[in-house]
């Protein structure tokens, strides 16, 4: 099913809608959980500079932020999870890549192992998208999807 999504003049006008939307990269007509993902790719260089305390606040801020923007944004359109709100594949992302080397390959190991379990949803990651409402609902699939990008990564950096 299409959903309809706000045109970006209507984002940029409301800001929890403009983040919810992942700056814009939720509108995307193709795939725009990996739109959203792309963008914080892009962004990642940027806070894994910073000292590993201040990365996860962010991480932490991003997501409990991310409850509401979502939940809003959702409640605004009148719609459970909009595919367009991506704001939970950026912190999504963000946790996965928490103390990953600033690396061009661990960025594509670390987007390419999201991507699939966001798209795949194992177990638990399935069960909790289709019992968890809300904003918390719409984040904690992609939250736990980076939990497991993550120990897959840090396996990696272990063995390596």
């Amino acid at each position: 099913m299409v959903q309809s999504a706000p045109s970006f003049q209507q984002l940029i006008r409301n800001p929890v809608h403009f983040l919810a939307f992942g700056f814009g990269s939720g509108l995307s007509p193709k795939a725009p959980g990996t739109a959203g993902t792309l963008v914080a790719l892009l962004l990642w260089p940027l806070l894994a500079s910073l000292p590993l305390t201040f990365y996860i606040s962010i991480v932490v801020l991003v997501s409990v932020g991310g409850f509401y923007l979502c939940g809003k944004t959702a409640s605004d359109l009148g719609v459970h999870d909009h595919q367009g709100i991506v704001w939970d594949e950026i912190a999504g992302f963000w946790l996965a890549m928490t103390a990953v080397p600033l690396s061009w390959p661990w960025m594509l190991a670390g987007f390419v192992l999201f991507r699939l379990f966001d798209i795949w949803k194992p177990w638990p990651i399935s069960w909790l998208d289709k019992q968890v409402g809300g904003g918390v609902g719409i984040m904690v699939d992609d939250l736990v999807a980076g939990v497991f990008t993550w120990l897959l990564l840090f396996l990696a950096m272990q063995l390596l």
